[in-house]
C-alpha cells in the first residue's frame, strides 16, 4: 500500500461553457481525445498512488460511468458525491473520514502540464511538511488574480497565501495542486466562511496551518496550467497538449477525412466525417459530428448537435 493517497474534487459545474457544460461535465472533457480526469489519474499513478477518491456532483453519473473503478487507468476509484457546494475546504473537510495518510489533491478542472510531480513528495517528506502547494512563475498577473499567490520566507517556507488577489506584489502562483498531511483537517475545521464569496476556502485553511507554526512549503512542478471555464479554454489545452507531443493535429478512431481537408492545430474526435474540402484551425471536432461544408472554420468546438465558437473572456 502507497503511503499516500489521491484526491480529484471533480464536483464543479461547467455553466459557462454553453451547451457543452450542461452535457459534459469539465473534468471528463476530451483534452486531445482522453478526459481531463485521465491525466490526473496518470500523473497520481506515477508517483505510485493507486487508492484514489473522486468527489462527483453535478453530472456525477457521467463521470462514473467513463472512468469506471479506475482499473482501465491502472488505479482503484472510489466516488463520494458532494452535496453541498461550500468551497474547496468544505469539500475536502468532508472526506476526512475517507483519507487516513497524506493525500496528493487536485482540483478536477485544471489541466496541468507537470514536470518531476514526485518533488512534491521529497519536499514534503525532507521537511515534515504539514503541506506543499504546487506553484508556478506566472507572467499573467491576471492569471494570478483569478487563483492565489504564494509569499514565502527566507528559509523557503510559506508565510502567506492570498486568494484571488486584486493587487499582484509577486509571480509566484498556486495552481490547484496540493499535497496536505491529516493536520489540513484541523485547520479546515477552524476555517471560517470567507465574506468574499460565503465559502469556506482552501487557501484559509492553508494559513491556518502557517499561523500555528506547521511547516507549509512550495514545488515549482507546473509547467502550464488551465482552468476550464470557457470554450476558448478547452481548445487551449487541446493545443498546448498537441505542442508538448509534436503534433499538429490528431484524428480519433474511425474517422472519414475527404480529400482536401486541412487540419491546423485541431483535434478530431472518433467516428467524426468531414466529408468535404475544409480547413479547420485550432478546433475541436467531438465523436460524432459530421461536417459537410467546403469552408474554413477557426476557434469552434464541434458538438454532435451545435458548433460553439470561442469568445474572449469577459472584462
Amino acid at each position: 500500500m502507497s503511503a499516500y493517497q489521491g484526491v480529484i474534487l471533480a464536483a464543479g459545474h461547467g455553466s459557462r461553457m454553453g451547451p457543452f457544460g450542461e452535457s459534459v461535465p469539465k473534468p471528463i472533457a476530451p483534452i486531445c481525445n482522453k478526459p481531463l480526469l485521465a491525466y490526473q489519474l496518470e500523473h497520481l499513478r506515477n508517483l505510485g498512488i493507486e487508492d484514489i477518491i473522486v468527489v462527483i456532483g453535478h453530472l456525477g453519473h457521467v463521470i462514473t460511468r467513463v472512468l469506471g473503478d479506475g482499473r482501465e487507468y491502472g488505479v482503484r476509484l472510489r466516488y463520494v458525491e458532494q452535496e453541498q457546494r461550500l468551497g474547496l475546504a468544505h469539500a475536502v473537510g468532508q472526506l476526512e473520514r475517507h483519507v487516513d495518510r497524506p493525500f496528493v489533491l487536485f482540483l478536477g478542472d485544471i489541466f496541468f502540464d507537470v514536470s518531476e510531480p514526485a518533488r512534491m513528495i521529497e519536499e514534503f517528506e525532507r521537511h515534515e511538511a504539514a503541506a506543499v502547494l504546487a506553484v508556478k512563475e506566472e507572467d499573467d498577473i491576471e492569471a494570478i488574480k483569478k487563483n492565489f499567490c504564494v509569499h514565502l520566507r527566507p528559509d523557503g517556507t510559506v508565510r502567506r497565501v492570498i486568494e484571488k488577489p486584486r493587487h499582484v506584489t509577486n509571480k509566484l502562483k498556486g495552481c490547484g495542486l496540493y499535497l496536505f498531511d491529516m493536520r489540513i483537517f484541523d485547520a479546515i475545521r477552524r476555517t471560517p466562511r470567507t465574506a468574499l464569496r460565503d465559502e469556506y476556502e482552501i487557501t484559509d485553511s492553508i494559513q491556518i496551518l502557517i499561523d500555528y507554526e506547521y511547516p507549509v512549503r512550495v514545488a515549482p512542478v507546473v509547467q502550464w496550467d488551465m482552468n476550464l471555464t470557457y470554450i476558448a479554454d478547452l481548445i487551449a489545452c487541446c493545443v498546448h497538449e498537441l505542442r508538448r507531443r509534436g503534433l499538429t493535429s490528431l484524428v480519433g478512431e474511425n474517422c472519414r477525412i475527404a480529400d482536401g481537408v486541412e487540419l491546423i492545430e485541431t483535434v478530431v474526435g472518433d467516428h467524426v466525417a468531414l466529408t468535404a474540402p475544409m480547413r479547420l484551425e485550432r478546433c475541436v471536432v467531438l465523436s460524432g459530428r459530421t461536417l459537410a461544408q467546403p469552408r474554413a472554420y477557426a476557434d469552434i468546438v464541434f458538438t454532435p448537435d451545435a458548433a460553439l465558437q470561442a469568445m474572449p473572456p469577459p472584462p
